[in-house]
């Protein structure tokens, strides 16, 4: 059975009181179409349709060609919108899905029940639309589902044309549904323009109705097709969002101290046994490894984490730590600053496009900027690399072993060689050789002594 999926985008929402189109409006990590592209684009032979109004530059730069666009240019309603996306639906398909851009909580696994439901019921000559629906006490604006004596539906009336009674009703229609293709090419030019001068795709069921045709029905979870009109909506379904990622964590093996307070986007991968503690805010293409702790009160975005780090306190941006390396409290990666393995940065530090080899202690109240630090580098705290003249940034190099002395300024372009020490409070406006001891402002080279490790033992 070849499906194809139509998904409505073209909407102004004004309740939002925003530039920016409701659908592009972010959910943790992404925006509200992309929630609603995940759940029908696995499921379906083609890429979607989606049909695109206010706003489709930001829908279609960011979609790309995940998606076939058709463009609604007067909206007149929903039974219109997919009208516009009718020729792009391919003459072979089978059933065409329809759903919306604004509704990010709908699951890929409530959508294949309701196609399921549909190809239970496929071999039947009259069947015409398969559809959610949803009981629940606040009607959220949804329109109902009018039912006749036997159980069958008879037609969904939208909530500003319901009857008093009709208002009573609680079972609602969420507008998600699987139409038979041949039967909506047939039927959906002749939906009747309603009063307000629209065309609803409710209509359609009515009118299968009227035809005798076979409409059936699936009960779907009531937070799946909560749909997002309003700023609060927005904050509610985000709720919802945050504790599905995190119980996917959780379930994988993260441990998450308090989820309460702990906001992990969808696009963020952590490893097992890795403990996130409290007020974490892991963010964009964040990858996590095992055995790591994290937090409390950290945030890390864009930033690849390898096993075995421990991050305290800190903020890191599209950064790296491997394996075995720790942070914090209170310091500050950003962007291409790089710790290798087992590197200890501590309070109050800062490192930019900076590269810290294997083994390097980086204690306190220090910035590394443009710099390239070799293995087992004790910078002292305090420690600043001038790196920029107001012009240009210039490059720092640190060879292996060498020892920094507190609260020297190592005034770039400059090199300091391997087992090389500076004296507390240096100001370095010159390379260092490797082995020498250089310490005054500025600094001066007083001594050169071999420091390299006895490599076994005594000659024969």
């Amino acid at each position: 059975m070849k499906i194809t999926a139509v998904l409505l985008a073209a909407g102004y929402g004004t309740r939002m009181k925003s530039e920016y189109p409701k659908v592009m409006h972010p959910l943790m990590g992404r925006p509200m179409v992309d929630w609603a592209m995940r759940a029908v684009e696995s499921l379906v032979d083609a890429p979607p349709i989606v049909v695109v109004g206010h706003g489709q530059e930001l829908v279609r730069s960011y979609l790309r060609d995940r998606a076939v666009y058709a463009e609604q240019q007067e909206l007149l309603g929903t039974g219109h919108a997919v009208l516009q996306a009718l020729p792009s639906v391919a003459q072979d398909a089978d059933a065409v899905i329809v759903t919306y851009a604004d509704m990010p909580l709908l699951t890929q696994a409530t959508l294949r029940r309701l196609l399921d439901l549909y190809r239970t019921h496929a071999s039947s000559p009259t069947l015409a639309i398969a559809m959610l629906t949803v009981k629940r006490e606040n009607p959220q604006g949804f329109g109902r589902i009018v039912r006749r004596s036997d159980g069958s539906v008879a037609a969904i009336v939208e909530e500003t044309d319901c009857t008093p009674e009709q208002l009573a009703i609680q079972e609602l229609n969420p507008g998600v549904y699987c139409f038979h293709a041949a039967w909506l090419r047939q039927n959906l030019p002749y939906i009747p323009r309603s009063a307000k001068g629209e065309y609803y795709l409710t209509d359609l069921v009515s009118m299968a109705a009227s035809q005798g045709r076979q409409i059936v029905t699936l009960e779907a979870p009531l937070e799946d097709v909560y749909g997002v009109n309003n700023r609060v909506h927005l904050a509610e379904a985000e709720a919802i969002l945050r504790r599905r990622i995190l119980e996917r964590h959780m379930l994988e093996g993260v441990t998450v101290v308090d989820p309460l307070s702990t906001y992990i986007e969808d696009t963020v991968q952590i490893g097992a046994d890795t403990t996130i503690w409290p007020g974490c805010l892991l963010q964009g293409a964040t990858v996590i490894g095992r055995h790591c702790t994290i937090g409390p009160y950290s945030q890390i975005i864009d930033t690849q984490i390898a096993d075995h780090c421990r991050v305290v306190y800190s903020v890191l941006e599209q950064a790296r730590m491997d394996q075995g390396s720790e942070i914090g409290p209170f310091s500050h990666l950003r962007k291409g600053a790089h710790l290798g393995e087992n590197v200890h940065m501590g309070n109050f530090g800062e490192v930019k496009d900076s590269y810290l080899g294997p083994g390097v202690k980086m204690g306190h109240f220090s910035y590394i900027g443009n710099a390239e630090v070799g293995a087992n580098v004790n910078i002292g705290a305090g420690t600043i690399t001038c790196n920029y003249d107001g012009v240009h940034k210039s490059k720092t190099i640190i060879g292996d072993h060498a020892f920094i002395g507190s609260d020297t300024m190592l005034v770039a372009p400059v090199v300091v060689g391997e087992f090389a020490r500076t004296g507390a409070g240096s100001v370095v406006t010159r390379d260092i050789p490797a082995h020498a001891t250089a310490y005054g402002v500025p600094a001066r080279v007083h001594k050169v002594e071999d420091r390299t490790p006895p490599q076994g033992g005594a000659e024969e």
